[in-house]
């Protein structure tokens, strides 16, 4: 499978990526949207992971520096999330390296199904008028 886009699919793909880090910012997520993007194009799922890293490095500070400022965060969410998600980076890159690549897809399959259904049931019935 090829690492690399060339031409069309490129530049689709760089506009793909500014849409899912737009709905990453609405709490949409980038991370398995991406490995769907990069796998539809043709490439390697493998070559995903420094594309979704990457993405995220520039999109967070950028994306969260007005909650900073404003503090509409939770500290103690935020320092939960930074000390577990050591361990859970490191646990991810030894399992996620060892999985077969199939699994992989499929485990990226699921959870983009879940977030979805979940996602149009919270709008479902945020939507539904209230009953009296």
């Amino acid at each position: 499978m090829p690492r690399g886009l060339h031409g069309g699919k490129l530049a689709f793909a760089i506009g793909a990526s500014f849409v899912l880090g737009a709905l990453m910012m609405l709490g949409v997520g980038l991370y398995a949207p991406c490995l769907i993007l990069v796998s539809l194009l043709g490439m390697n799922p493998l070559v995903a992971f420094p594309i979704m890293m990457g993405s995220c490095a520039f999109l967070m500070p950028v994306g969260g520096a007005r909650f900073v400022a404003s503090g509409r965060y939770s500290l103690r969410a935020a320092l939960g999330l930074a000390i577990g998600g050591i361990p859970a980076v490191l646990i991810a890159a030894y399992l996620v390296k060892s999985l077969p690549l199939d699994w992989l897809r499929w485990l990226v399959i699921v959870v983009a199904t879940y977030a979805a259904i979940s996602m149009l049931w919270s709008a479902r019935r945020d939507a539904a008028p209230d009953a009296a």
